[in-house]
Formats: structure tokens, C-alpha cells, sequence
């Protein structure tokens, strides 16, 4: 099983180790920088439960011609990166690769099968649909990371908490495939399980990720934090609500209260989002697929979303006054 990690940071690095550590897997990278160098000197590396986990990387490089056709191609990017890398990676997807997208966010080819959306891509995700045009859909596995993981230096990947990795077919469904992926990563010790509705499942992390990120982005302030302000909660009650409107339209009902979903982020305690991590490290962020794409569904499907707007618009605010969002 010849299978490749675009991305070999925090999520890559967290698939990538256990794939090649306790799958049997060679499991190559597409990396850059120090993250590259790390890689071909120490191998793939995991800290968790206070020890490092560490196995031998099959090949690293910044040129997807090195590697050659994979199996599988795990994308774990952050989203602002992937329309400037889907076209070189051309050099990793033969006929039967199957593109397993593990990353935050409306994926690119979210609006593909919706009636309302199908008519162009989401600009906000994949402007001038660029990612549709070098990633085929009938080669995609979509996949959902329920699980906290950093990167405290290049090339090793922490895990704090979660091993949950959803997958399925982006137009719904189980397949041998997904079956296949899924016994894989549960072999590579993942809670790993294939389901028929995993647009759906995309669409409930998003819904709790949708304010948590930004605001706690925004403010600096830790998921806690946030709750605990009643202002902040009730703005991010009523934005989620609206995010509800969204996906009741297109398919992906959430029948929870932003109140039981506020709940359950409460029992995690004071830490901090990817966002605000993204932040503090002086990485973009990642606003569109988490925020602007629930904009613009809203916009083309005709479900007001004020609070998600005024949202929107003050991180992006914010990101360009930092250097994190690119500019009008």
C-alpha cells in the first residue's frame, strides 16, 4: 500500500506516523522547509501519552514527481493552501488513487450535488474551481478529523486528544472504498468508520467550528472564555442558528440546540482552536472554508445570515490587519 501525505504537519503528521507505524503502510510526504528536513532526517514522529512514536518516512520531497503514483493521497492542508498546490500534485494520482481531503471546513467539492449549488464552484473554497479541475470528484474519499493534534516543531506531530476520522462518499453512500479506508485507519489505531451521510457529518463539525475559530481568533481568548461571556455565547448562539437555516436547505438537518453543542465544547476545557493557534504562529487563517463558505451558501440559496456576515467580516478585518488573510 503506496500512500502519500500532502501536508506533514500537526494532521499529517498525526495520519502519517500511525499509518507507517502500525499499518505496514509506506508512507511518503509532500512537504517543504524545515518540516521537510525534519522529515528525511528523523522520519515521521508522534508525541502522545508522552512518548514519541516514530517511523520511517518512504520518501520526502517538495516535488510530487519524486514520489510517483500512490494508492491513497492524504490532503491534510490548511485550505488557504490547496488551490495553489492541487495542480502539482498531479504527478501522485493514477486512475485508481483515491484523494482522501482530511482538513477544516467546506471542502471544494461541497456544492457538487446540491441543485442550488451546482451551477458554479464555491468561490470562497475553490475560485475559478481550479481544485474540481485537478482533483476528480469520482477519485475523492471525503474524511472528517475529530481530533486535536500540533506541531510544537517541524516534523513532530502532538496529540492532545481525539482519534475520530469519519469517512465517505461526497454524493452519499457506503462503497468498498470507504469500507477498505476506514478498516485501514482503524488498523493504524484510529476510531475510524465509514457512513452514508458524510456531507452531513462535515456540515455538524462545521456548525461548532463555524464561531469558535474566529472568535476565539479574534479575541485571543480561550474556548472557555468565550462561553463563559454571555454576549459573546448569545452572538455565537445566534450565528449557529443561522448556520442551522443553512443546512436545513441544503440537506444537512442539525436537530441539536446551539445550547446541548456549546455544552459538549465546555467539557473540553480552556483550549485553544486551530484558528487562534494559526494566529499566534502567524499562519493564515483559515476564515473561507470555515466562515465564508457558509456566507456564500447562504448568499446563492437566499437564507440571511447577519451574524455570520458581521462575523465574517470582522475576522477578515482582522486577518488583513495582521498579515493573515489577503488583502481586498
Amino acid at each position: 500500500m503506496r500512500i502519500a501525505i500532502v501536508g506533514a504537519g500537526a494532521i499529517g503528521g498525526f495520519i502519517g506516523t500511525r499509518l507507517a507505524a502500525t499499518a505496514g503502510c509506506e508512507v511518503a510526504a509532500l512537504a517543504r522547509g524545515a518540516t521537510l528536513q525534519a522529515l528525511r532526517s528523523q522520519g515521521w514522529r508522534l508525541q502522545e501519552q508522552g512518548a514519541v512514536v516514530q517511523a520511517p518516512v518512504a520518501a520526502a520531497s517538495d516535488r510530487a514527481s519524486d514520489l510517483g503514483v500512490q494508492d491513497i493521497v492524504f490532503i491534510a492542508l490548511k485550505a488557504p493552501a490547496l488551490p495553489g498546490i492541487a495542480t502539482t500534485i498531479a504527478p501522485l494520482i493514477g486512475p485508481s488513487t483515491v484523494i482522501v481531503p482530511a482538513m477544516n471546513g467546506v471542502p471544494w467539492w461541497f456544492g457538487q450535488g446540491i441543485a442550488e449549488l451546482a451551477g458554479a464552484p464555491l468561490e470562497s473554497v475553490d475560485p475559478g474551481g481550479r481544485i474540481a479541475a485537478a482533483l476528480p470528484l469520482a477519485q475523492v474519499l471525503a474524511c472528517v478529523v475529530h481530533a486535536s493534534v500540533s506541531t510544537p516543531e517541524p516534523g513532530l506531530a502532538l496529540h492532545a486528544m481525539g482519534r475520530g476520522l469519519i469517512v465517505g462518499e461526497p454524493q452519499g453512500g457506503i462503497s468498498e472504498r470507504a469500507q477498505a479506508i476506514a478498516h485501514l485507519l482503524k488498523q493504524a489505531g484510529f476510531d475510524a468508520s465509514a457512513v452514508p451521510d458524510v456531507r452531513w457529518h462535515l456540515w455538524y463539525k462545521l456548525w461548532g467550528n463555524l464561531t469558535m475559530n474566529p472568535v476565539s481568533a479574534v479575541t485571543g481568548a480561550t474556548a472557555d472564555r468565550v462561553l463563559d461571556d454571555p454576549l459573546v455565547r448569545r452572538f455565537c448562539t445566534d450565528a449557529m442558528q443561522e448556520a442551522q437555516a443553512v443546512g436545513a436547505r441544503i440537506g444537512c438537518p442539525i436537530e441539536q440546540t446551539p445550547h446541548d453543542r456549546h455544552q459538549i465544547t465546555r467539557k473540553l476545557g480552556a483550549f485553544k482552536t486551530s484558528m487562534l493557534q494559526d494566529v499566534q504562529a502567524g499562519r493564515p487563517m483559515e476564515l473561507d472554508a470555515i466562515v465564508g463558505a457558509v456566507h456564500e451558501i447562504g448568499q446563492r440559496i437566499g437564507v440571511p445570515t447577519p451574524n455570520i456576515d458581521a462575523l465574517l467580516g470582522l475576522a477578515r478585518l482582522f486577518g488583513r490587519s495582521h498579515g493573515l488573510y489577503p488583502p481586498a
